[in-house]
């Protein structure tokens, strides 16, 4: 059973971790080169990228009608944010395979299972986490991604998506993005339901901030989605300006990163701002998360 690397020595020079990740095979590798990109490289842009990737995947009508229907974003939106986030986390840090990844995909199944839900959708969010991470760091990363890192992150959430029992994933790269795509141009439109479940999200990331500066952290938000999801969401558009702004500081922000020595500790499971479960993942297994699962803070 192949296992990521859990501790690889820190390689030297800003560009060490690219250079190891240039040595490995993604066909046989492509668990530790994603450990690497998203838990040396680019920790806060994959958790940036993901949040709005699965904000995106509420766009389509079947998948936010579901998540309505469960209540579970209007009473607990935190929980089930850190739910989703801390379980795919674990897959990052632990590979698929390893036994801290075998339970988080048996806890992702076991929710899941409670449901019916569409296997197109489900290829779609799976999709999501495969391809929005590339297009951020392609906007605002410090580096430009390796080819290896692309295709890692294909052949990693391909294998995710194969254990968890999704059906009919594309084996090629160009053809899984292209039905991204195009799952989206036939799939987003507005509906209640969207709306709903965008602004119970939306609300979320506000109340990270204090409160005097949430209704600009909301037209942050509104900034940094396009018009494809700004209309199946029926937000409107930020201002101009803010746009702008938001833009240009995550590309001041990579030039910023771009000077910092390489990263010796992997943050892909270790987020200290999740809120339901505070110093995670010091005491806690994958199974204590879910949403079946309230551990004294849902």
């Amino acid at each position: 059973m192949f296992l990521v690397n859990e501790n690889p020595s820190t390689p030297r020079g800003r560009n060490g971790w690219l250079h190891r990740i240039e040595q490995l095979d993604p066909a046989t590798d492509h668990q530790e080169i994603h450990r690497i990109t998203a838990g040396f490289e680019f920790p806060w842009d994959y958790q940036r990228a993901l949040e709005f990737a699965l904000f995106r995947t509420y766009c389509v009508p079947t998948i936010s009608a579901l998540l309505r229907r469960t209540g579970e974003f209007e009473k607990r939106p935190q929980k089930r944010y850190d739910d989703t986030a801390l379980l795919m986390a674990e897959l990052v840090e632990h590979g698929y395979d390893s036994p801290r990844g075998t339970e988080s995909l048996r806890m992702v199944n076991r929710m899941h299972a409670k449901y019916d839900i569409d296997n197109s959708d489900m290829l779609y969010v799976l999709s999501t986490f495969a391809f929005d991470p590339l297009d951020w760091i392609d906007r605002y990363g410090w580096r430009p991604l390796h080819p290896n890192e692309r295709l890692a992150s294909f052949l990693f959430y391909r294998g995710v998506g194969l254990r968890m029992g999704i059906k009919d994933i594309p084996e090629d790269f160009q053809d899984f993005y292209r039905f991204k795509i195009d799952y989206e141009a036939e799939r987003f439109r507005y509906t209640e339901d969207n709306h709903m479940i965008g602004v119970y999200t939306r609300d979320l990331f506000c109340s990270w901030f204090p409160r005097p500066l949430r209704p600009a952290v909301r037209q942050g938000v509104y900034a940094m989605l396009d018009q494809q999801m700004r209309s199946a969401f029926g937000f409107p558009a930020a201002p101009a300006w803010m746009t702008g702004v938001a833009q240009r500081g995550l590309v001041a922000r990579s030039m910023a990163v771009r000077l910092l020595p390489p990263r010796r500790r992997s943050k892909a499971a270790r987020d200290p701002h999740n809120r339901t479960y505070p110093g995670y993942p010091v005491g806690y297994r994958p199974s204590d998360l879910g949403v079946d699962q309230n551990n004294g803070r849902g």
